[in-house]
């Protein structure tokens, strides 16, 4: 989604883009270079704050800062609920705190999350437990994991996980709009529903229950988010912030009217 995104950007953004293998980025660089982008690769681990750092840091080397999409997450599938919570959750903090200590009025940051994080009890939502990200990561992380570890399954306490990781980036995306308003950065998430991307195929069997539920019965794109993703970080889109955008093809809503 992040790559499709870069594409629908344009032409005269200097693009980069950054993940945790170069082989991958490096080939997409040339993907947009080929369409004529002037494109840089970083490599970044979002669950490292230095790394964080650094990669903002590079981005201001090469010019100001006006667009950030933080694509970078795991699913269920891929990892522990002690990662699912350090990639998704503190990662998105880190990303919000170190690009907007260098990013100006005008700009925006659209942060990543997952239709999941309306799936939750009520009962499992707690924002005081989120806001110790920000203030006790080591308790934000305890607190976090003994919820996610509820279920029974292995892969049902992942799913918990991400499904509190989502729901907190949805809940901190909107904080940092509130925080960073003042000085004039927008700040706004976006919650994909199952994207037919790898990641989303890993969570098919799973995921893909949600799929009867969608207004058209199929599963998003990557083209079809990666253009919604470029469309909230547009400058022009000015007055959307401190809100989530749930781009699911109509599932959450489809499920909770019991609409088939």
């Amino acid at each position: 989604m992040g790559l499709a995104a870069a594409k629908y950007m344009p032409k005269d953004k200097t693009i980069i883009l950054s993940g945790r293998r170069m082989q991958k980025l490096e080939k997409a660089v040339s993907e947009l270079t080929e369409l004529g982008y002037e494109a840089y690769a970083h490599t970044c681990d979002t669950s490292d704050k230095s790394s964080v750092r650094a990669l903002a840091e590079y981005a201001a080397s090469i010019g100001e800062i006006k667009n950030v999409i933080h694509a970078a997450g795991l699913s269920p599938s891929m990892a522990s609920p002690e990662q699912l919570i350090r990639v998704n959750a503190l990662g998105t903090v880190y990303v919000n705190r170190e690009f907007s200590k260098l990013m100006r009025r005008g700009s925006v940051i659209v942060d990543v999350s997952s239709n999941s994080a309306y799936a939750l009890p009520a009962f499992l939502i707690s924002r005081k437990t989120y806001a110790l990200a920000e203030t006790d990561e080591a308790l934000f992380l305890k607190k976090m994991i003994k919820k996610s570890n509820l279920p029974r399954n292995d892969y049902e306490k992942s799913g918990f996980a991400y499904s509190l990781s989502k729901n907190f980036v949805v809940w901190y995306a909107a904080k940092c709009a509130f925080d960073y308003g003042k000085q004039g950065i927008r700040v706004v998430s976006l919650s994909p529903g199952l994207v037919a991307t790898d990641m989303g195929k890993l969570e098919a069997k799973e995921g893909g229950k949600m799929i009867e539920y969608t207004a058209e019965k199929r599963m998003g794109t990557p083209e079809e988010l990666g253009f919604a993703l470029a469309s909230a970080a547009d400058e022009r889109n000015g007055y959307l912030t401190g809100v989530d955008i749930l781009c699911d093809g109509g599932s959450i809503n489809g499920k909770k009217f019991k609409i088939r």
